[in-house]
């Protein structure tokens, strides 16, 4: 039973570090080589000057809803046993951020097509913007759902003695911040209040995902499993 657990665990960090690694080479790296923020024109143009980075990032895009479904299931195989409907939320907030995330995707490739048939033109780059901005705002409702798949993780890995407690109050703490981050987006616009309530959950998910590739689960006494 334990090791059938660890190895549970550990392809659950193997999937945990995919999706970290393509939501940074996506969201963060590519992305923001690609979308000029409110300049219809200089968003089109990336568009077709890069368009090999632009179907990459396509790609990179579908590989965080491939990766975080996966993680979504494994992390309801190994806490199921502790809580069934903590470790049943885990699964289906996290499904939920994978299709806002194809939503996302499926904007931004519509978004290239647009772009290279429109030939630079205004009406075309116009386009380009709107799509790029609901892929925006379908990244932001993606958050609130990520936000909502850490809160009964951190609780899950602090109930089922797998992994510190420390590391599950803090993963319960940045949910709380990514699903207030959501809201300060839109009500506050205050970029560097998003961020920083983003800040736990960095430290939280590289702490889940070292622990899961490294120990899986702890085994012992203080990891007996009180299932519901």
């Amino acid at each position: 039973m334990v090791r059938t657990t660890k190895q549970t665990a550990r392809l659950t960090g193997i999937a945990y570090l995919a999706l970290a690694i393509s939501g940074i080479v996506g969201f963060f790296l590519i992305r923001s080589q690609l979308f000029v923020r409110g300049d219809a024109n200089a968003t089109a143009a990336n568009l077709i000057e890069n368009e090999g980075l632009a179907r990459l990032g396509i790609a990179v895009d579908l590989t965080i809803v491939l990766t975080q479904s996966l993680a979504a299931l494994l992390f309801f195989r190994l806490f199921r046993h502790v809580n069934a409907f903590a470790a049943g939320s885990i699964a289906a907030f996290g499904l939920m951020n994978s299709a806002a995330i194809l939503v996302a995707t499926a904007c931004s490739a519509t978004a290239l097509n647009v772009a290279l048939d429109g030939g630079g033109t205004r009406a075309a780059g116009d386009g380009v913007l709107l799509l790029y901005d609901l892929n925006d705002a379908a990244w932001g409702v993606g958050g609130i759902f990520f936000g909502l798949w850490l809160i009964p993780m951190g609780w899950l890995a602090w109930r089922s003695g797998y992994m510190p407690r420390l590391l599950g109050w803090i993963l319960v703490a940045s949910g709380v911040g990514y699903v207030l981050s959501a809201y300060a987006k839109y009500l506050l616009d205050v970029s560097p209040l998003v961020e920083a309530l983003a800040i736990p959950a960095t430290i939280g998910e590289i702490w889940m995902v070292v622990y899961l590739l490294v120990w899986g689960v702890r085994s012992g006494p203080d990891s007996a499993i009180r299932a519901r």
